[in-house]
């Protein structure tokens, strides 16, 4: 009996152990499954530390500035990237319909490109909350008869971006007008389409509000006659997808900056400084752009190097000073390309206002010097808003003017308060506590508006001129007669042209 007992003992020791290595294995699976689970988007995007947003090329989206990426959309996407920790990695698409598939598709996070929330698309991704309001509006041509109403726009030669919203506003309006016919491309960018109703190409388009008032001073022949929409919500295409983590986190984004007046601080970098050139002094502008800065590029470009300004910025300066007239002189004595007064050319080394070169160099050299007295801690852009005030008001009114917002509680240190105190400095219960008493403050606010505009003029008219350039050389490459040439000629040139032939 001991014996049985001696050798069952043995055996029950084996069972419990195979069902306690059963338990345990099942527990480390269990483990390593919890620990192996699918991370969320936002674990993902945390993890890889890579925002990939779709957007498409352009004016009111992004586009390459002077210092890098920039632009309305992409000023945003990237403040949403450094609210996450990661960096911002964009992925171009033109057409607006394949763009919404991809991100459908999930082939990105999101899309942000001035996307217009519509049912159609609602269908297909999942909107954020909107953080811009455009309307539709259609433009014609100065000097043709300004159409009244939807049924004058049949027969008319009409385009549009392809897939776009207002694609699906016209095919909403065909059903009722159903003689209403258009054209589309998705090869094309509003200001493309605002430039081909300026030059009589088309007839009509229509354009978004926002589009319209950023490039309407670069084709000032294109009016708007009429809005053909209500105001729209501009927004960001998400996945639709159960998985809502990074969804979330854009909202919540969107709920902070909303509430720290960064949407505002943008909306005023892109759009604070429009509508300041009248029709007349637009077409006046873009004239002069074509026929007088050509002579003077590379002056400004070297000048700007060497004091460490953005070249086209100058331009626009001096443009406001001179109009880009060597000779000018204003009835203050101020003369020549940058308009100085004697003290500030003498102080600047220049010794013949006249003289072109010698008033450019100056004028860079001065306005950088205002540049570096602005406190540092002052942001861009408005360090340099606050700096252009200065150069045409002086310093002192400009302090005046920021002690002025402080004491009343608006940011001192923010172009978009600061310029409205300037105005006071013209009244005498306000400039009578003034350290430097009055000035004609509503001049400079005029003087920087103005300054924006132009540059923003003459930023896209160098895109635009420089894509031109490649369109033009494609074409030639395209016409040329490759037989003669010889093969690595013809390789260099394909290698150059970016054709494949």
């Amino acid at each position: 009996m001991k014996n049985i007992v001696l050798h069952t003992v043995p055996m029950i020791v084996r069972r419990i152990g195979k069902v306690f290595a059963t338990l345990l294995l099942s527990a480390l699976v269990c483990t390593l499954l919890v620990g192996d689970k699918i991370p969320s988007t936002l674990e993902s995007v945390l993890q890889s530390g890579e925002l990939l947003v779709i957007s498409r090329n352009g004016p009111t989206t992004y586009y390459e500035g002077p210092h890098g990426l920039t632009g309305f959309d992409y000023e945003i996407a990237d403040a949403f990237a450094r609210y996450l920790g990661v960096e911002l990695r964009i992925q171009e698409e033109e057409n607006l319909a394949l763009m919404i598939n991809k991100v459908g598709a999930g082939k990105a996070h999101f899309a942000a490109a001035g996307l217009t929330v519509t049912p159609k698309r609602a269908e297909k991704v999942d909107f954020s909350q909107a953080y811009l309001q455009v309307t539709q509006q259609l433009v014609y041509r100065a000097g043709e008869k300004k159409p009244e109403s939807v049924e004058d726009l049949i027969g008319k030669n009409i385009m549009v971006v392809a897939n776009s919203s207002h694609s699906e506003n016209l095919q909403r309006l065909r059903q009722q007008y159903p003689a209403l016919r258009w054209k589309e491309r998705s090869d094309v960018e509003m200001l493309d389409l605002l430039e081909m109703v300026h030059n009589g190409k088309i007839d009509y388009s229509i354009i978004d509000s926002n589009a319209y008032e950023i490039n309407s001073p670069l084709y000032p022949k294109a009016l708007v006659a009429f809005d053909i929409s209500e105001p729209e919500q501009l927004a960001w295409a998400f996945p639709k997808s159960k998985d809502k983590s990074l969804y979330r986190q854009a909202e919540k984004f969107f709920d902070d900056i909303k509430v720290s007046g960064r949407i505002d601080a943008t909306m005023d970098t892109f759009y604070g400084h429009l509508g300041e050139i009248n029709y007349s002094g637009a077409l006046l502008f873009t004239h002069r752009l074509k026929s007088r800065l050509p002579k003077w590029e590379q002056s400004l470009k070297q000048a700007a190097e060497t004091n460490n300004l953005d070249w086209q910025l100058l331009a626009a300066l001096s443009y406001q000073e001179s109009h880009w007239n060597p000779k000018a002189k204003s009835p203050t004595g101020v003369r020549g390309f940058m308009m100085l007064t004697r003290g500030t050319a003498k102080d600047m080394g220049v010794k013949n206002r006249l003289d072109p070169e010698q008033s450019i160099v100056g004028g860079a050299k001065y306005f950088a010097s205002i540049h570096s007295r602005i406190p540092e801690r002052i942001q861009e852009p408005d360090r340099t808003w606050l700096a252009l005030a200065a150069y045409n008001v002086g310093m002192g009114h400009l302090e005046d003017a920021r002690i002025l917002a402080e004491h009343d509680g608006a940011n001192p240190d923010k172009w978009a308060d600061v310029m409205n105190y300037l105005p006071l400095l013209a009244k005498r219960a306000y400039y009578k506590h003034t350290a430097h008493g009055y000035a004609r403050g509503w001049e400079a606010v005029d003087y920087v508006q103005n300054i924006r505009n132009f540059h923003s003029i003459i930023a896209w008219y160098d895109v635009e001129k420089n894509r031109l350039q490649e369109i033009e050389l494609a074409q030639q490459v395209e016409e040329a007669d490759f037989d003669s040439f010889s093969p690595v000629v013809l390789e260099a040139v394909k290698s150059l042209s970016g054709s494949a032939l």
